[in-house]
This record gives C-alpha cells, sequence and structure tokens, in this order.
C-alpha cells in the first residue's frame, strides 16, 4: 500500500494501477543527447525520477538529419502507449510545429530562436537568460572592459538568442557601442570547440575586445584554449564569460565566470508542470522562466 501511494506501481500487479498510468510513456525527442557541458545531464535524471514516480517512463529519440529533412520526426509514435511528448535540445521550429499537431501535450525545455514569437499550443520551461547575462556584462564594465564582444550563434536557440539580447540590452543602457566587428557570431554547426579556429576568428578582429561574452561554458572554455595558444592572458588581457555552471568552469585554469542553472530543479519543475497537464488537459499553455544566477570568479577578475 505504501509503495502505491508512492507512485511505485511496478512493485505492484499493473491491474491495479489507475487506468491512465497503464502503458503510457512520455518520449523524448532531442537532436542530440546532452553532454556533460550542458545543463540537460541533470535535468533529465531529476525530470525522469519525478515522472516515475508517477508511473510514467521516458522514452529517449534521437532526431537523425534525414528524419528531420523528411519531416518524418513523429512517424513512430505509438499514440495508444504516449501520454506526452518532452522535447530538449530541438529547435528546429518546423520539426516543433509537428510535434505540437499531434495532439498530445507537449513540453519543451529552451525552443527554437523565434520560439516567443509563435502561438505554439504546448508549455514550455527555461533558465531564465537576459538578466544574468545582463549582469555579466555590468560586471565586466565594471572591471574597466568597454570593447565587448559575444561568441556564439543568435540564431542557434531562444537561450543563445535571449544572452544576445541580454548583451546588447546592457551596452545600449551603458552608452557603450555595440561591435559586432569584435564578436564570433558563425552558424552553431561552425567548430567552436577548434581552439585553431577560434584563434583564426580572434586574430581576425581590427583589436582585441576587453571582453568575450561567451553564450555557454563549453564555447567559454575553448575560447580560452585558443586564446592560451595566442599567448593571451586571462583575465588580463581579455576577460571571458560562460553560461550554465558546469562542473568544468569550476576546475578550468583560471576558473570561469558563468552563470549558475539550478538544473535539477527545473527537471522537477517541468515534470510537475507536465504531470498537471495531464489531469488538465484544457489549461492555457504556460511559459516558465526559472531564476539563475552569475557566480564570479578568476577569469574576470581584473583588478
Amino acid at each position: 500500500k505504501k509503495a502505491l501511494e508512492l507512485g511505485y506501481f511496478q512493485l505492484y500487479n499493473n491491474r491495479n494501477a489507475p487506468t491512465e498510468l497503464r502503458k503510457k510513456n512520455v518520449v523524448l525527442f532531442t537532436r542530440k543527447m546532452p553532454s556533460d557541458y550542458h545543463f540537460g545531464t541533470v535535468f533529465i535524471p531529476s525530470f525522469t525520477a519525478q515522472l516515475s514516480r508517477a508511473g510514467y517512463t521516458l522514452m529517449i529519440n534521437e532526431v537523425s538529419e534525414e528524419e528531420l529533412r523528411k519531416s518524418v520526426v513523429a512517424s513512430h509514435i505509438d499514440l495508444d502507449q504516449t501520454a506526452a511528448i518532452l522535447a530538449i535540445e530541438l529547435f528546429d521550429q518546423e520539426c516543433i510545429d509537428t510535434l505540437c499537431e499531434i495532439g498530445l501535450p507537449v513540453m519543451l525545455v529552451d525552443g527554437s530562436p523565434g520560439i516567443v514569437f509563435t502561438l505554439e499550443n504546448c508549455d514550455r520551461i527555461s533558465m531564465e537568460n537576459l538578466a544574468s547575462t545582463v549582469a555579466l556584462v555590468n560586471h565586466v564594465i565594471s572591471k574597466g572592459a568597454r570593447k565587448i564582444g559575444f561568441v556564439g550563434d543568435p540564431a542557434h536557440c531562444n537561450s543563445f538568442r535571449e544572452r544576445w539580447e541580454g548583451l546588447c540590452y546592457a551596452l545600449s543602457a551603458a552608452g557603450i557601442p555595440k561591435r559586432d566587428d569584435l564578436c564570433i557570431l558563425e552558424p552553431d554547426d561552425s567548430p567552436y570547440s577548434d581552439p585553431k579556429w577560434l584563434s583564426e576568428k580572434i586574430l581576425q578582429m581590427p583589436q582585441y575586445p576587453d571582453a568575450l561574452i561567451c553564450a555557454n561554458d563549453f564555447i567559454a572554455i575553448h575560447v580560452m584554449s585558443a586564446l592560451k595558444q595566442l599567448g593571451v592572458a586571462v583575465p588580463d588581457q581579455i576577460m571571458i564569460t560562460g553560461f550554465d555552471g558546469t562542473a568544468q568552469s569550476a576546475v578550468i585554469e583560471p576558473s570561469l565566470t558563468t552563470v549558475q542553472i539550478p538544473s535539477e530543479e527545473i527537471g522537477r519543475i517541468a515534470a510537475d508542470l507536465l504531470l498537471n497537464r495531464l489531469t488538465n488537459l484544457k489549461r492555457p499553455p504556460i511559459n516558465i522562466y526559472v531564476k539563475t544566477e552569475p557566480v564570479y570568479r578568476e577569469s574576470t577578475n581584473r583588478e
């Protein structure tokens, strides 16, 4: 009886489980499973644990390039076995449209770069990006930065777009010109993990920036490697910031100023939101931003 109260229906004969929980899956669609540098590595276990306690199972489906091209991403969903859809690291708007048209509840984590301008019939959860990026920019300005660039593709996803907009807002508010010639804004499939490529991009700038605001920790760490190859000191010559609060950001030398995302809590909130949706299908779609927290470290510690 206690196991049943806690949601462990797998310990009970399935026939004793509530009808709505029998043979029900939540299907996760993703372009690629999150790596160690991604907040999803903590989000997914947290989300899954919450889901399991309610008697649901998470089924993972990695979307291939061919499936995207042929618009058949959802062709193999068993509607009789599926309760809802979760999408993470899936930023193709046409693909999102397709999933939202199936008729099942859909939960988006982040979204396409233009998702906030659409009227998708789905719930969405994201980390807060604008205010924390503004805080990062104001921080490097307080350390004397005036020539400030951005590294990352603003058209990759909504979070990257918002981080770019946060930079633009902070510069405008401070009366500092936005310098595209001090930015690396290449498409996301460019080799951002290649320090040699990044070095070449930095050398093409008319001058070194005082600070580079990177779209995430993954990019920031590789930018720091590129600067090391160039013999450019961080933070004395160029200050660097990331975003995501990955474990790597704390151990790299110098340690990386970043923004901490409460990934585990976002997973729990997302699961609760989806489970509530399953009991109230007519409720209007909900869009949630979860507060993030800047963490200032050595990569911006310029005296």
